[in-house]
């Protein structure tokens, strides 16, 4: 694996370890909708791991990940309409797909 790939899935790793430690309650969404700051830094690492796709498609068209492309229009949609993004959107992105990416992203780490 090209090391600018490997940095790029670290960053991917750290941001979904960053959202996990921000929200490391999956059954409150309460909890999620009153704490803007937490909103905010799940934004912002969901960006991350959009932008850091992204790059790894730039080099690699080909890389095999999971819904590569719908990663990197979340992220275009959080930093270029972020007024059309939901609570709701979010929280089901920490809910059902950080975990799958994560898993994902580890396997292809120790690959």
């Amino acid at each position: 694996m090209e090391n600018d790939i490997k940095v790029w899935l670290n960053d991917i790793k750290q941001a979904i370890q960053e959202i996990n430690q921000f929200q490391p309650d999956k059954k409150n969404f309460l909890t999620f909708q009153k704490d803007l700051k937490t909103k905010r830094a799940i934004e912002r690492n969901i960006e991350i791991i959009g932008e850091a796709v992204n790059r790894i498609l730039k080099v690699k068209p080909e890389f095999q990940l999971t819904n590569a492309r719908k990663i990197v229009d979340t992220r275009n949609r959080i930093s270029h309409g972020y007024d059309s993004v939901s609570e709701d959107i979010i929280w089901s992105i920490i809910v059902r797909d950080i975990p799958n990416l994560e898993k994902e992203i580890e396997h292809l780490l120790s690959s």
